[in-house]
């Protein structure tokens, strides 16, 4: 059985992408930082629908903590699937941008990708098979006013992405990123209106969390084996 570990597991898309991970056979980390009792209704509902999973916790701009979360885990066997999920917005025009709302949502996403992923990769490089995928969003691709820290970490996490994916290729191991565009989640209804969404995406309606989480899973998968270092969008052809 594989083992994946997902930060940021008790959202919306990282709890779909525990479940669908999960039904693919993966024994799944479901990682939260502040919500380790929603991680741990996330992984007690993929436990009764027959899979299996557990919850962890830990602040992955952290180095520390995280650390030594992942030595735990890690005396159970290396993880070959890490998804790179955790963020955060702190939403500003940059003239009015305070620097710990720059600091903070770059942390979490670089910061964060590099605790998480650099300690699993010797492990992972060991079982010649791996799979990194970071979740990043439209805002990178084409920006977002307000955004400005948002869409510069997340675009951060695309050349990373492109840099690891050259280190690891000859390993079995591809990197990739998926940019979603807009998903329906709590926090995407409560900024997006329907007239919004009509505007914005050609299908005329936001994505769903499952359709996040069965990209994942393709990349995830054998199948996808000679996909690597790439930027795959999900947004109803916005761009």
């Amino acid at each position: 059985m594989k083992r994946a570990i997902v930060t940021g597991g008790s959202g919306a898309i990282g709890a779909a992408l525990c479940r669908r991970l999960a039904a693919d056979g993966a024994h799944v980390y479901v990682h939260a930082n502040r919500h380790l009792a929603r991680s741990e209704e996330v992984a007690a509902a993929i436990r009764a629908a027959g899979g299996s999973a557990s919850a962890v916790e830990f602040d992955v701009t952290d180095a520390g903590k995280t650390a030594s979360a992942l030595d735990v885990i890690l005396q159970s066997g290396p993880i070959q699937i890490v998804v790179n999920n955790a963020g955060l917005h702190a939403d500003a025009v940059m003239p009015a941008m305070r620097p710990a709302q720059w600091s903070q949502v770059v942390d979490v996403t670089l910061n964060g990708f590099f605790n998480v992923t650099q300690p699993l990769l010797m492990p992972m490089i060991g079982t010649r098979w791996g799979r990194i995928l970071n979740i990043s969003s439209v805002a990178a691709l084409v920006g977002n006013r307000g955004q400005v820290n948002y869409a510069a970490a997340k675009s951060g996490l695309h050349g990373a992405t492109k840099a690891l994916s050259l280190e690891l290729a000859s390993r079995g191991i591809t990197v990739n990123a998926i940019a979603p565009g807009i998903i329906a989640t709590p926090m995407a209804d409560g900024a997006f209106d329907k007239e919004t969404i009509d505007r914005l995406v050609p299908m005329k309606r936001a994505g769903t969390v499952e359709e996040v989480a069965e990209l994942a899973a393709f990349l995830a998968s054998d199948r996808a084996a000679y996909i690597s270092g790439q930027i795959v969008s999900i947004n109803g052809g916005m761009i």
